[in-house]
């Protein structure tokens, strides 16, 4: 052979052997990492979908808002879904954290309510970067006897008077009221009971809401984030202001206690904040399609419900709520109706200057002075 002819011939055997090789290199694993909320997915759901879609899922978890923020802020997360809460996801989408969606891959966002989408822009505008998950309110929660026993049969508990009248806070300290410890939710509530803009930025406006906290002040027992669940599950406290959802578990604890403690919950006629948590795509994820895939398997209405029914919160998913336990689905403390959805605020972020003034005040009411 020439030189020439070897040159093919060697080409000839490199291009088999090549062949061979990738005939024989399996294909690359299609993968998806996600982060989210402890506890906060029908276990199943991820199971099912790695067997249908053959996507390897590595699913982690966190606790609070912050721990996923700073994930977000190094600008490698090292995951492809994450699930911000809207309060934080506003800035989040400034900072350019996150990619917008491409909706072309998310056929069963036809699914979504409208209404609901129009109250989210507020933190995600025009829906572009978010796929909303789950929803609920700030309410007030309350055991029926014992707010029976020291307020009689009116007892205002479809209203935040139960609380913010002084006179109600002065009878109801005897069984327990306490809140939140939260002023980027309790301050808000009092703003609009007030009848002023609960993402207010004015001065004057911090000062009328915290007088009418002060007032109240001595009447509460406590300001906790978490201890009020057990608490009103177990008949240690009467009145707390609480998330939607943690009512209806801590009902159900009771129920199954069996210590003959009731626990009910009011979406209040005047108004109560919305808050919402998101399926959002990392700037940094790799794995985009999967996500993509991912995010349009849990807008299947056959899919989210049974979510729904297991962590007892409503979804946005107007076709899949129709599947959801009546319980649930029903109880208009839990999924606000259309009318009672006008009456929902979706807080936004505030300035820092407005932020160190709403802190200050939030100091204030919790010493009392």
């Amino acid at each position: 052979m020439n030189r020439i002819t070897q040159l093919f011939a060697a080409t000839l055997v490199a291009t088999a052997l090549c062949g061979a090789v990738q005939a024989q290199t399996p294909e690359k694993q299609r993968e998806l990492r996600v982060f989210n909320w402890a506890d906060y997915m029908l276990p199943s759901v991820p199971k099912e979908f790695q067997a249908k879609s053959g996507i390897q899922l590595t699913w982690d978890v966190f606790d609070t808002n912050e721990a996923l923020e700073a994930k977000l802020l190094t600008g490698n997360s090292g995951y492809d879904l994450v699930v911000p809460t809207n309060t934080f996801l506003d800035t989040e989408i400034k900072a350019g954290v996150f990619q917008k969606l491409d909706k072309s891959q998310l056929p069963n966002w036809k699914h979504l309510d409208p209404a609901l989408l129009e109250l989210m822009t507020a933190n995600d505008p025009g829906n572009e970067h978010a796929v909303p998950y789950m929803y609920g309110t700030v309410l007030i929660g309350f055991n029926p006897e014992k707010v029976k026993a020291a307020l009689g049969e009116e007892a205002p508990v479809n209203s935040w008077d139960l609380i913010f009248k002084e006179e109600n806070a002065a009878k109801l300290a005897q069984c327990g009221v306490t809140m939140l410890d939260s002023p980027g939710e309790i301050l808000p509530i009092a703003l609009h009971y007030l009848g002023l803009d609960p993402s207010s930025t004015k001065a004057e406006d911090y000062d009328k809401a915290t007088e009418l906290l002060l007032k109240i002040r001595p009447h509460v027992r406590y300001f906790h984030s978490a201890k009020y669940m057990n608490d009103i599950a177990n008949g240690n406290i009467c009145v707390a202001i609480g998330y939607s959802g943690s009512f209806y578990q801590f009902a159900n604890r009771a129920k199954e206690a069996g210590n003959g403690v009731v626990v009910d919950w009011r979406l209040p006629k005047e108004g109560a904040p919305l808050w919402f948590d998101s399926f959002a795509i990392p700037a940094s994820a790799k794995n985009v399609d999967e996500a993509h895939a991912f995010l349009d398997n849990l807008l299947d209405p056959e899919v989210v419900a049974p979510i729904s029914d297991f962590l007892g919160y409503p979804n946005p998913n107007k076709d899949a709520m129709a599947l959801v336990s009546a319980e649930i689905r029903d109880n208009p403390d839990l999924t606000p109706t259309a009318e009672a959805q006008k009456t929902l605020y979706v807080l936004k972020p505030l300035p820092l200057k407005t932020e160190r003034l709403r802190t200050r005040a939030w100091t204030r009411i919790k010493s009392g002075t």
